[in-house]
């Protein structure tokens, strides 16, 4: 990270905050490497609280050239028209990502809204904090093609596809993560959105345990697979994506769909195109999602891959 770099993310935030975002939004993206010296830093828009965040630990002067930008960041006009109340420094890279408030009040728990859905963020308890911004067509893709369908919604964490598919009329989502205290935050955001719980299942297993349960449940008309890139002791993408795809046409109907993801910067597209075609040979590609603007990246196939691939029987 360079500081004769930080007037371009200064002039950024006064850009961004000029007009603020209705919605929580990613404000910076320096991880898309759009911006030379800037690579390891992002700022979102949580509906009034700023979140800085830094992914790897700069130097001394780094550290404190960035906190005195934005420190005075808070005294500009721009920044008191904003509506913004907290300003917030996270450090992912230090042990347990802890959140430094520079400016306001922090609310440990925050309620945002995205597309007219409302989902609570935990804010200074986990290195993420509870819906991954960059997924936000993802979601409206679910919504918008879940009405009347049964769900599946593999490695849910904290349910926003669950949240989206019954707010587009879902017959039934079955959200399925080992991270129970992220299912219960799942069933959080299904409240406050005043959705029938009856029509949810929260699973709370690892998954290569629980493939009898899982297609007792089905069969599915959709199906979402967004794997963390590794999650120690139970997944490891590159080794355990292809257990998944390769039980597909046991867990999908006739015409089934499969959102199938990946955010590992060192694989591509062709990564699930070429798993899908030797596992699951019936299920063919039909397009990539966008990404949203704000996740602009000098390599498209760096960021967020989101792929819909159809079941021709």
């Amino acid at each position: 990270m360079e500081i004769s770099a930080l007037p371009t993310l200064e002039a950024h935030l006064l850009t961004a905050l000029t007009t603020p975002p209705s919605e929580v939004r990613r404000l910076f993206h320096g991880r898309g490497r759009c911006w030379l010296g800037l690579e390891q830093i992002t700022v979102d828009w949580l509906q009034g609280q700023v979140l800085v965040s830094l992914f790897k630990e700069p130097d001394a002067d780094f550290m404190q050239a960035l906190t005195d930008l934005l420190t005075a960041l808070t005294q500009t006009e721009t920044w008191q028209a904003s509506g913004a109340r907290s300003l917030l420094l996270q450090h992912r890279d230090r042990q347990g990502s802890p959140m430094d408030v520079l400016w306001g009040q922090s609310s440990d728990y925050q309620d945002v809204i995205e597309s007219g859905l409302t989902y609570k963020l935990d804010l200074g308890r986990n290195q993420n904090n509870g819906l991954f911004l960059d997924m936000r067509y993802g979601r409206d893709w679910v919504r918008e093609h879940a009405a009347g369908k049964r769900v599946l919604n593999l490695f849910a964490y904290t349910c926003g596809f669950s949240v989206a598919a019954i707010a587009g009329g879902a017959d039934y989502v079955v959200n399925l993560d080992m991270a129970k205290a992220a299912l219960s935050r799942g069933r959080d955001n299904h409240h406050l959105n005043n959705h029938d719980l009856k029509k949810v299942s929260f699973l709370g297993h690892e998954l290569f345990k629980s493939w009898g349960k899982v297609r007792k449940m089905g069969p599915y008309d959709l199906i979402i697979i967004d794997p963390p890139s590794f999650q120690k002791g139970s997944f490891a993408l590159t080794k355990d994506y292809q257990k998944i795809l390769r039980r597909l046409p046991e867990l999908l109907t006739a015409k089934g769909v499969v959102l199938a993801c990946v955010n590992d910067p060192t694989l591509t597209s062709q990564f699930l195109i070429d798993g899908m075609a030797a596992e699951a040979p019936d299920m063919v590609f039909s397009h990539r999602l966008e990404n949203p603007a704000e996740f602009k990246d000098i390599e498209l196939e760096a960021g967020l891959k989101a792929l819909v691939f159809e079941r021709q029987s």
